[in-house]
């Protein structure tokens, strides 16, 4: 998402400063027409540093852990990925003169309340990532209104598309079930596979990002970017199949401890404020990530060399490594 959206501000004429450790993210993906530094968030000391040399006047801040299913079993790691890291951001930030922060937040905030979400429900977060998303979210809104700095909240959902990372095992389910297709492996599915989510294609959600962090009508609001369009993660297996034209039928394992069943997002506030609208369905979308996908390969799944809470509560695939 971010060489996404750094990409794109770079062609409308801003200056950009990309920041990244690459720890899932990869070099080639770095736009030629932005600045890139190599940096950890969660270094206090060198964002800081960063921070006062480049004395920020816009901020987004998409840096994240997007591990939800995981955090249940890697807490602190989710934790300093997360929450922390947006601290050691956003603090020098302000001390350097920052003037708004566009913010990357979670669907997980919402919990398992009854779909679709719209920005008015209460944060209620059933997992660690959500947990540290609401934080986020919240210490936010209080640190804005004491220092004066403006902020916008948005709540992407499952985006997917080119550049991502099809080798962590963890986490965006359309790179799994790709990365495991150019293999000849079926899909692995938890549960039943009836879970329902909406999937946002990279292109459909980058300008509308971009967009918030320039519009006055956008400052102290929470928006949810992604479209309304729900499918089963039956649907979606099927989906990626076709794109392969092979026939294989799925892996159903157990449910994922505390995965919400149904989760999905209302669009009329993104629809208002940013004039978004989804052009590109799941097929498409799909379609087009398989073919830059073949580009690239086969990938080796990139497991963790440690769980924080090991034990028979991991998923299997995680736990004996079988992605």
């Amino acid at each position: 998402m971010g060489s996404h959206l750094a990409e794109h501000l770079a062609g409308e004429g801003h200056d950009v400063v990309g920041i990244d450790n690459l720890s899932i993210g990869r070099i080639e993906n770095v736009p030629a027409s932005i600045v890139f530094q190599k940096l950890d968030l969660t270094n206090p000391i060198d964002t800081k540093l960063l921070c006062e040399r480049e004395k920020f006047e816009l901020v987004y801040h998409l840096a994240a852990w997007a591990h939800e299913g995981l955090s249940q079993f890697t807490p602190r790691l989710i934790t300093e990925n997360n929450y922390n890291a947006f601290l050691n951001v956003l603090i020098p930030a302000v001390n350097n003169g920052l003037k708004r922060i566009i913010v990357t937040s979670s669907m997980s905030v919402y919990g398992d309340q009854t779909p679709p979400f719209h920005e008015e429900l209460p944060r209620k977060p059933v997992d660690i990532y959500g947990v540290a998303k609401t934080a986020m979210e919240e210490s936010l809104e209080i640190l804005a209104d004491v220092h004066g700095f403006e902020y916008t909240t948005l709540r992407p959902h499952n985006v997917y598309g080119p550049r991502q990372a099809l080798w962590d095992p963890y986490r965006n389910v359309v790179g799994i079930f790709i990365n495991r297709a150019m293999k000849g492996l079926p899909p692995i599915i938890y549960g039943d596979g009836e879970q329902t989510r909406a999937f946002s294609y990279i292109d459909d959600v980058t300008p509308y990002i971009a967009k918030a962090g320039l519009l006055p009508e956008t400052n102290k609001e929470i928006i949810n970017i992604g479209p309304r369009q729900e499918y089963t993660v039956n649907e979606l297996a099927q989906t990626v199949l076709d794109a392969f034209e092979i026939k294989i039928k799925p892996e159903y394992l157990a449910d994922r401890a505390r995965e919400v069943k149904h989760a999905f997002c209302t669009s009329e506030k993104a629809e208002k404020l940013l004039g978004y609208q989804t052009t590109t369905d799941l097929k498409t979308g799909v379609g087009k990530m398989v073919e830059w996908a073949k580009l690239l390969g086969p990938q080796e799944f990139q497991y963790l060399e440690e769980i924080e809470l090991a034990g028979e509560k991991v998923p299997r695939t995680w736990r004996e490594k079988i992605m």
